[in-house]
């Protein structure tokens, strides 16, 4: 027992739970399994449907997941005809012998489907998700669907399609900021092979830390999410980074107002080890700030790394790696040129994480297990130039085993998790009844989801997280649940659960042009928490249209927001605050992937805090004050459309939200703080804005249309040059980011900028 008992309890709890899953294995039947992979490049194929047939007829079947891992368990003994089927891929068939007891590992390579047009080779695209095929809060996003959404750079970016979905709400061109059907940016989720990102998106709007280039999938959880994930209130953005080209060196540069950029990629041994790298760097104060005479003081760029092995047909490992840095003013004096004499503050963070990934099928059982490690720290001043005000730093060493045991058509999903963490912050004086300290943090847990498929098309996935932080001696049990119905073309699905977030985020949300966020422990002992409720249904009544609605409601409690007093410009308290998000997604999606693709969509919500803080109540006489919070958008409006014309790509996206709320000022005094001995009539005081109820005005509407038009040209055997035009803000609206309170002085969001980017590949 000795060594047993010097292997750490994460690995002994792993080895415990796969002894415990060998029970229910079938000895009179058969397990095959394996990776779907892309013949062309080894990228992973997810979504592929494989299938085994016998010559009675019987089928059994699964699809391929996010690394491109299929199980087929439970398969009596017999000789089959096994299938995969992908669009955009020649069908792979193989005769296979299945033996009773045993589990046989097939690696299945896919060609891709050519087809010659005079002297133009098209070849066959990987399969969109769609914009209409959400499922209980749960949308994958591929690089197919993000190519769809008009974007400054001729790269495109995930968020461009991220702030096309109905619930997501963001600042707009600059900030840096999703909210997700009513949470804060800091109740997301974020993680990029498996390491957590603290803050994923860039100061202009436009860009994330994700160029499409070095995605293969994005699944992302508007609420409602599993037990694997835990921490945040809101939602998850889990993505998935390509492994690489396995085959050949390939790579591309890119040249645009906004950003430039190179990826290289390709074999370290061909066939067996992979690398990827990616760097972007703006250009904005040389290129878009040029072209519309107009200061834009933003920088930003984003690298990223990745190496992946293939460790015999059983096994799978990569290390990744991430850097973001990010740089920006957002008030009304960007050039601290203001005649008043008002220095504007600038924001700075740097994001760096590491991770790797160890994917193994054990040989004597049908199971597919993950392991996880990661390091992700965060660091973000805010303040004038050279001297910031405040700033925060958060890190986290993360690990994470997550395994699925096959039986038959049911899964049995579990795992355990640890992490520790480090929160230390300087408010400079902004919430005055917080007094912050550095922090460790510790979190361990583990869950437990199985997935019945009692009958055809019916998939019930209940489940409990058990999340402990002994640093701070509290214990939380969630349970969650996911139910989704397939029945001919209709889909009904729901999904529920019960969240908590120890670690949670402090922002100033009553100043627009703020974007620094402190890292901390959850102030007073109260811990956030979350219930979701989503209930959803699809239907695609002929190939070329699909449709959906879906209704969520999630309930708030122990929110930490500031206090509003009269005298917000300086320093403030923070305040518990409890609140509801209820509101409903209809889309639409309409033709094909290839040559033609519209898609409208229309989010309808209302989010509301209340709280009882003393502040509020002296100042509007109310027990208790609900109010809608600076990211309430009532109606969000989406509209995009893609077509090919003899090999030309046109894209159109129109966008409309309603007017976000923001706290109306009743007039201007002179506040002299009664501190010591006060002589009041020598003492001038410091100006203030006398607010009114918090949040009771609302800004103008926001709408704008963005366009591009792209062609590829091949310009040798392996080499293409695509250019690309394009309008953002195309009609020139002049949409509001924020109305400065203290000088009555408005900052528009950007103007009609007119985009031309080159794109020079080697494939």
């Amino acid at each position: 027992m000795q060594p047993l008992l010097r292997v750490p309890l994460p690995v002994r709890l792993l080895i415990i739970l796969l002894l415990f899953a060998a029970g229910p294995a079938a000895a009179q039947n058969g397990t095959i399994r394996g990776f779907v992979t892309d013949a062309s490049d080894g990228q992973p194929l997810p979504g592929v449907n494989v299938i085994l047939t016998n010559a009675a007829g019987d089928l059994y079947g699964n699809a391929s997941d996010t690394d491109g891992f299929y199980a087929i368990s439970r398969v009596p003994a017999g000789t089959y005809q096994l299938r995969a089927t992908f669009i955009g891929f020649t069908d792979f068939e193989q005769s296979v012998t299945i033996v009773a007891g045993e589990i046989q590992t097939l690696s299945i390579e896919m060609d891709v489907e050519d087809t010659e047009l005079g002297e133009v080779v098209v070849e066959g695209a990987r399969e969109t998700a769609g914009a209409a095929n959400v499922t209980a809060g749960l949308q994958t996003v591929r690089p197919a669907d993000i190519s769809l959404v008009p974007a400054p750079d001729i790269s495109a970016d995930l968020v461009n399609y991220l702030t096309a979905l109905p619930g997501v709400v963001s600042q707009g061109d600059r900030g840096g900021q999703l909210f997700i059907r009513g949470g804060e940016p800091t109740q997301n989720l974020v993680m990029l092979d498996g390491m957590q990102i603290f803050q994923p998106f860039h100061v202009v709007g436009f860009f994330s830390a994700f160029p499409s280039d070095i995605i293969n999938t994005a699944d992302v959880y508007a609420g409602g999410y599993g037990g694997k994930f835990g921490g945040r209130l809101s939602s998850v953005i889990d993505i998935t980074a390509r492994t690489g080209n396995k085959r050949r060196a390939v790579g591309a540069v890119t040249i645009a107002p906004f950003v430039s950029s190179a990826r290289l990629e390709g074999p370290i041994v061909p066939g067996k080890v992979s690398f990827l790298g990616s760097y972007r760097r703006s250009v904005i104060e040389q290129g878009a700030a040029k072209l519309i005479d107009e200061p834009l003081p933003f920088k930003f760029d984003d690298a990223f790394a990745k190496i992946h092995a293939n460790l015999g047909k059983s096994a799978q490992w990569s290390i990744s790696g991430i850097r973001t840095t990010d740089n920006g003013r957002l008030g009304i004096n960007p050039l601290n040129e203001d005649s008043d004499g008002i220095t504007q503050d600038e924001v700075n963070w740097e994001n760096l994480a590491v991770g790797s990934r160890f994917l193994f099928l054990p040989a004597t059982l049908p199971v597919f297990a993950e392991i996880v490690t990661s390091y992700s720290s965060l660091v973000n001043e805010f303040g004038p130039p050279g001297d910031p005000l405040r700033s925060t730093e958060a890190s986290i060493f993360a690990f994470q085993a997550n395994v699925t045991h096959y039986v038959g058509p049911n899964n049995f999903n579990w795992g355990i998790f640890l992490s520790s963490s480090q929160l230390d912050a300087n408010l400079g004086g902004l919430f005055q009844n917080v007094q912050l300290q550095k922090e460790f943090i510790t979190e361990v847990g583990a869950y437990f989801e199985p997935e019945f498929k009692p009958v055809e098309g019916l998939n019930i996935q209940p489940g409990v997280r058990l999340q402990s932080f002994p640093s701070k001696g509290e214990t939380f049990l969630e349970p969650r649940l996911r139910i989704v119905w397939n029945q001919g073309i209709h889909r009904i699905s729901t999904a529920a659960g019960i969240y908590h977030q120890e670690i949670t985020g402090l922002n100033d949300r009553r100043d627009a042009g703020d974007i620094f966020t402190a890292w901390t422990a959850a102030p007073f002992g109260s811990i956030p928490e979350a219930r979701h409720l989503i209930a959803g249904y699809r239907i695609e009544p002929a190939r070329w249209v699909r449709l959906s609605a879906e209704g969520f409601y999630k309930d708030l409690q122990n929110l930490n927001v500031p206090e509003w007093t009269a005298f917000p410009r300086f320093t403030t308290n923070v305040q518990i605050a409890d609140g509801t998000a209820r509101g409903f997604d209809l889309r639409m999606e309409v033709g094909s992937t290839e040559k033609f693709q519209a898609t409208v969509s229309w989010g309808r919500s209302e989010v509301e805090y209340k709280t009882t803080a003393r502040a509020l109540q002296l100042l509007t006489g109310d027990d208790a004050v609900a109010y809608a919070p600076p990211h309430d958008r009532k109606d969000q409006l989406n509209v995009m459309a893609n077509v090919v014309i003899k090999g030309v790509n046109l894209s159109a996206r129109w966008q409309f939200g309603s007017g976000l709320p923001f706290n109306e000022s009743l007039g201007f005094d002179r506040f002299v703080l009664l501190d010591s001995l006060v002589t009041v009539t020598e003492v001038p005081g410091e100006e203030r804005v006398l607010y009114g109820r918090p949040y009771t005005g609302r800004l103008p509407t926001y709408h704008r249309l963005d366009l591009s038009m792209d062609r590829e040209f091949r310009v040798g055997p392996t080499t293409f040059l695509t250019i690309q035009t394009g309008l953002l803000n195309a009609y020139d609206r002049r949409n509001l980011f924020y109305l400065d309170l203290f000088t009555l002085r408005r900052v528009d969001q950007l103007p009609l900028i007119p985009t031309v980017g080159l794109k020079l590949e080697y494939k």
